[in-house]
């Protein structure tokens, strides 16, 4: 069974730090581009980082650049997304993707393959 589970998510003040994490199971990440994207209460999903399957090409959102980074790990079958200097319009509901197409995160549109069922970030103090 083809499954992407996310954890790491949690309350934290403004300022701080969170990693999330993305543990695929049933299929290898290897050849998968991967990637997060986030849904605030009323707003659409919305893009926020992805890396290709090599991890030599990123993206991301411009309001998190120089604040939030994702990694992979192929051995591990995991992804990360490594965010700072939280702020409390990072609030939302964070999932994890994968797509064996990197155009598809080109895109920013939420319409990748797999998905995970999503971590709650909320930041507030």
């Amino acid at each position: 069974q083809v499954q992407l589970v996310e954890s790491g998510g949690g309350l934290v003040q403004p300022g701080g730090s969170l990693r999330l994490s993305c543990a695929a199971s049933g299929f290898s990440l290897d050849y998968y581009s991967v990637g997060w994207f986030r849904k605030a209460p009323g707003k659409e999903r919305e893009f926020v980082a992805a890396i290709s399957w090599s991890g030599q090409t990123n993206y991301y959102l411009d309001s998190v650049k120089g604040r939030f980074t994702i990694s992979r790990d192929n051995s591990l079958n995991t992804m990360y997304l490594q965010m700072t200097n939280l702020k409390p319009e990072d609030t939302a509901v964070y999932y994890c993707a994968a797509d064996p197409r990197l155009w598809v995160f080109e895109t920013r549109k939420p319409i990748s393959e797999y998905w995970g069922q999503g971590t709650q970030v909320t930041v507030s103090s």
